[in-house]
Formats: structure tokens, sequence, C-alpha cells
């Protein structure tokens, strides 16, 4: 809530203390920018320290930030929007990596629930949005905009500061409620203190590693950087494309609309979910994105009634799209991104998102041209979903296999097996000849396989305990051809 109540008065409020356009996007770029720099700390930073820790440090940043919007110096607003940018990559990895990890790793829920636990965390999202955006207008109309002891006080109130007020209560209540009712993780099953195992430098190397090594963690990453590019460049744009001379627009109704058209794509996620898959269901999304902004670009500038309309529509279009795109691509990211790297590798993801956006806002386009190149990232999102291919068969990986010191348990990871050797549901290091050395933990499933060795298991795992029940496998034994293994139990 405190981050919808902001959203649509940031452009008009900069423009009611009489800065430029130029200067205004100088501000957005600062947010950004400072999005793109600490963006990559951040998630080693939550990843190591904890995610309970980093949501309360968001709501503190938050609060801050949303503090110096009253004030009409450009240098106390930029340093708002570096607070604030940093507080956005937190908002945009932490929350997200604290619930599936409490999902998967404390409670032990099924994956498969995931899907639909994002459409619900996204639909009921969304009806606060609504209401977010309800609220903001009331508190706007209701209070004067003016400045506090005469006409050459740098300190406004009312007006568009409303919503800003209404956002520091809210983060204020959300650090209550986060810090008595949430148990912290670490994306590590048992964690229970900060992370001894690997620095901060060492879950930012191991995760640029695995971006750079995996093409599914890749192709995702792209995917994100240009649709989520495309979404923050238009937030610049829809406010100037929307105005007219005659009447000023209702900047919070047009924003309930919005977030009712994101609501209903959410809705429809959940609907659909077991129809269509969250890939088939983002291309869907990419699609229905490039066709509202090629409208967008084409109307963009008539000035008409009937321009502004078509551009509102193709807007409300493009929500429903974000809608849609948000529950499916948190569902992809949690089943291919490795828990002890994801809140490091969901910011490195924002590192381009944020370059994008910056680059546009640079080169001081006009809204048309922008809703062009939205429409273009609509596009090139679409060839990069397609070669990710959601539900293929893991791997586990340990923490050595990432290149970190071992947090306690395993990650999953995607890839091919070894040559010469199918596994299901079994986790262990393999090498090229499709040797399974020293593995750590033992799933119920089964090793098909030529010539397969198990060579040191360690002592406690279950392998180990079958070798000593006669089952005839000692502890570098070779297994036959095609034979089959229950490791579910201690006997063979």
């Amino acid at each position: 809530a405190a981050d919808w109540l902001q959203g649509p008065y940031t452009y008009a409020l900069y423009e009611a203390y009489g800065f430029s356009p130029a200067e205004i996007a100088q501000l957005f770029v600062v947010g950004y920018g400072s999005s793109l720099v600490f963006g990559c700390f951040v998630g080693s930073f939550t990843d190591r320290y904890g995610r309970k820790r980093c949501c309360i440090l968001y709501c503190l940043l938050y609060f801050f930030s949303c503090l110096t919007k009253h004030f009409k110096r450009y240098s106390m607003l930029l340093v708002g929007r570096v607070t604030g940018g940093i507080a956005t990559s937190m908002l945009n990895s932490c929350f997200e990596c604290w619930m599936v990890s409490e999902h998967l790793q404390r409670h032990k829920f099924p994956e498969n629930l995931l899907s639909y636990m994002f459409s619900m965390m996204y639909t009921v999202m969304y009806c606060v949005a609504i209401a977010s955006g309800l609220a903001g207008q009331a508190v706007t109309d209701a209070f004067a905009f003016r400045p506090v002891g005469g006409p050459d006080s740098i300190v406004y109130v009312g007006g568009y500061c409303g919503p800003f007020d209404l956002s520091i209560v809210c983060t204020t209540l959300g650090a209550m409620v986060i810090s008595s009712t949430w148990e912290e993780n670490y994306g590590s099953e048992g964690s229970g203190k900060v992370q001894a195992g690997g620095s901060v430098l060492a879950n930012l190397r191991a995760a640029s590693n695995l971006i750079c090594s995996d093409g599914q963690v890749l192709a995702l990453g792209l995917v994100v950087s240009c649709f989520e590019g495309s979404m923050y460049a238009w937030v610049f744009n829809w406010t100037p494309a929307l105005e007219t001379q005659t009447l000023p627009p209702p900047h919070g109704v047009i924003f309930a609309l919005f977030m009712m058209a994101c609501m209903c794509g959410a809705s429809a996620s959940t609907l659909l979910g077991r129809r269509l898959s969250p890939r088939s269901s983002l291309l869907w999304a990419f699609g229905m994105g490039f066709v509202a902004f090629a409208i967008s670009a084409g109307a963009a500038g008539g000035g008409s009634e009937g321009h502004l309309r078509l551009i509102l529509l193709s807007f409300l279009s493009f929500e429903f799209a974000v809608g849609v795109y948000f529950p499916s691509i948190g569902t992809l990211k949690s089943e291919i991104v490795p828990e002890q790297v994801r809140g490091t590798v969901y910011n490195l993801y924002r590192m381009p998102l944020n370059a994008v956006v910056v680059g546009l806002l640079l080169s001081n386009i006009a809204p048309a041209t922008c809703f062009k190149l939205n429409a273009l990232l609509m596009f090139l999102a679409a060839l990069c979903i397609r070669s990710v291919q959601a539900g293929l068969p893991r791997k586990k990986c340990s923490d050595e296999d990432l290149g970190l010191s071992p947090f306690g348990g395993e990650v999953d990871c995607h890839g091919a097996s070894a040559p010469g050797l199918e596994l299901v549901g079994v986790s262990g290091r393999r090498s090229e000849n499709g040797t399974i050395r020293s593995p750590t933990a033992w799933s119920e499933g089964e090793i098909v396989g030529r010539r397969t060795s198990l060579e040191s298991p360690t002592a406690a795992s279950p392998l180990a305990a079958l070798a000593t029940t006669g089952g005839g496998i000692g502890s570098a034994g070779a297994v036959a051809d095609r034979t089959r293994l229950d490791l579910a139990g201690s006997s063979a």
C-alpha cells in the first residue's frame, strides 16, 4: 500500500513544485540509478543477513524517502530518490524471497501450490492498490497544497503530499507487523542466525557465475529486464500522455482503474493456471503488451478526446498483461533460481532493467517514441521466454557447486545429468562418467545407468545404511546395467 499510494503522485508533485520535465526526468534517473548500483549488493546482503531484517529496513528507507517529498529543494528530493531506489530493490526481492523460502523450506508445502499462492498474493495486492488509489485521491482533494510558514518556505503539506503521508503510516504499521509476526529466514533450511558461510561478495560471485553458466537462468533474466524495463519506462510516461489542456486528469482514479485491470489479469492467471503453463501465460501477456504499446504509440500526441480515450484503453490492456505477468514470472523464478542465491539473482535481474529505464529517461524522448521502444521490448521478451522451459527434470547442487561455503542443505538447479546416467529425485555431485560422488541427501527415486559406480557415500547417508544391511552394494561397488535402487529405505 505504501508504494501504491505514492506512485500516481510522484511526477505530479515534482511538477507542482515547478520543476521542468528535464529536471523531473533527472530525479527519476537518480532513483532508478540508485536501484541499479545498490541492487546487486542488496540481494547478497539479503541472502546473508536475513530477509525479515531487510524487509524492516525497506520500511525505514521508504519512511525517510516519503518524508523528503515535503521539501521543495532539489537536493533533498535527490536524497529521497536514492533511498527510495534502494528500498525499491528490497521491495521487489526481499518479500518474495521470504515467502518462497517459507513455503518450500520451513513449511514444506508442495511446489505446485506456489503458482496459486502468487496468483492470490497479486490479486489481494491489486485490491489494496485500488483502495490506495482512491484513498490517495481523497486525501489529495481534501487538503490544499500549501507551504508551511509563508510563501518562501521550502516545506509543503497537503495536496500531492497527502498520499506520501499515508505511505509513512503504512510503512510504520508494516514494520511493526513484520517484526512481531514474521520468522527470519536466509534461504536455507534450519537457518536461525546470520549465515556464517560465504560473504556478500561470494554470494554475488556465485549468482553471477550461475547466470552466465545456466541458459535457463540467463533467459529468464532477459525476460524480466525486457518486460519490467518497459513497464517502468511507461510509469514515467503515462502521466504526460494523458494530460489535457482543459482538465487535469484525476491521477488517483486513473491509477485505481489501472490496478483493477491488474487484478483482473491476476485473477485470469489463477483461473487459467490449470490449463496454461506460466510460460504460455507469459507469451499471451507479451503479445497483449506489444499490441497495447503499438496502439498507444500511434495515438500519443493526438490531443483529441478520442485519442485520449484510445490511449487510456491501451494502457488498461497493458495493465491487464502486467496482472498476468507477475504471478507467472514469480512461479517460473521460484522453479529455476536456486534458493541460496535467490535474493542476489533477483536483484541482478534488475540491473539491466534499471539500465534500460535510465537510458530511456536520459534520452528525453517523446512518449510516443518511448511506447514504440516498449513494444520492441515486448517482442524481445516473447523471443526470450520461448527458450525457457519450465518443468524440466532437476538435478540438485550443493553450496559447493555454486562456489559457496555450505549453508546447510541443498538447492535446486537445472541442467542435464551426466552422460549415460538418468536421475530421478536423486541429489549428489556428478562427474562426466556418470559417477555420483559423496551424496549428502538422498530422496526417493531410482538410478538407471550403465556401469554407474557409487563412490564413498557418507556414513550418515541412506546409501551407506543400505550397504550395511546386506544389500550387496559396497562403498565403491559397481551397479549392473539397468539396475533399480530403492533409496527410500535401508534395504536393497
